[in-house]
């Protein structure tokens, strides 16, 4: 299929990446140029604008940080851009709330299709996708999907597929938030990092995906691809959907207070893996 990726973040050069290898004609576009070489280098196209990206795609895939990029892009110079058949997909992680409103704007062709999984997950294929919309339009796509992932649930609307998205987001910002209080914990009563390692590591209550930041929480790094600002705006969505229930979640709000502060604190663009460095033993916090 001929596929425009609009968004150049690691995401979505994995994504472009998968489906190059995939044997998928890819068109790239960046609002920054240059960011797209490697993904050139693997046979796609670097376009000037999003009209030259999108220019007769079968698919149109978003891979953007927040509402405010997706809206800019989405409502501005793609719909009025692209027409007929074909699909636009927005992979990003935003609020439901957004997805609705695509789907409004995009009648009958428009799946939210927002990823769970690193970027080295989308690339080696074992990422899980979330599909949310109308089940013919998610059909049309269906090599798209499968070059992508073989493990893909479905949703009857977009908002429900955004919705499972933030619910997942913020599971995992919650434990790494657990982790590094558990650090300090050890820490602070005079356990050695090689001991937490040992006990921790090994804990049948680490789950996997926990477990892929362990290293870089214990020792600092601030390597990754999730940032802790996006971190703090995905923990902002998930509290924005239940309070819209009604519903108040005191613990989401103190974990969205952490990512917010390691933001704040030099850490705006590490991975959520830093937040660990908000607990110093021997600091006041």
């Amino acid at each position: 299929m001929n596929v425009a990726v609009l968004g150049m973040g690691r995401m979505g050069r994995a994504i472009a990446g998968r489906l190059v290898a995939g044997g998928h004609n890819v068109a790239v576009w960046n609002r920054t140029p240059g960011k797209a070489g490697e993904i050139v280098s693997a046979g796609a196209m670097e376009a000037a604008s999003v009209a030259d990206a999108t220019t007769g795609a079968d698919v149109v895939i978003t891979m953007l940080a927040n509402d405010d990029a997706v809206r800019a892009v989405a409502l501005g110079p793609l719909r009025s851009s692209i027409g007929g058949p074909t699909v636009y997909v927005d992979c990003s992680t935003v609020s439901p709330g957004l997805s609705a409103e695509l789907a409004e704007a995009f009648p009958g062709r428009y799946v939210a299709m927002p990823v769970l999984g690193s970027p080295d997950a989308v690339e080696a294929g074992q990422s899980a996708l979330l599909a949310g919309g109308d089940a013919g339009v998610v059909d049309r796509i269906r090599p798209v999907v499968a070059s992508l992932s073989g493990n893909a649930r479905r949703y009857d609307t977009a908002q429900l597929a955004m919705t499972a998205k933030l619910a997942t987001n913020l599971m995992l910002l919650s434990e790494v938030v657990a982790l590094a209080e558990s650090f300090a914990v050890g820490r602070s009563g005079g356990l050695r990092d090689d001991q937490l390692r040992d006990l921790l590591g090994a804990s049948p209550v680490l789950p996997d995906g926990l477990a892929n930041r362990f290293e870089d929480m214990l020792t600092g790094s601030q390597d990754g691809w999730w940032a802790t600002v996006l971190g703090a705006k995905d923990a902002g969505l998930a509290l924005d959907v239940a309070a819209a229930a009604q519903v108040e979640l005191p613990a989401a709000r103190a974990v969205r207070q952490r990512y917010e502060e390691a933001a704040s604190s030099g850490l705006r663009d590490a991975d959520i893996a830093a937040v660990a460095q908000l607990y110093q033993v021997g600091a006041a916090h």
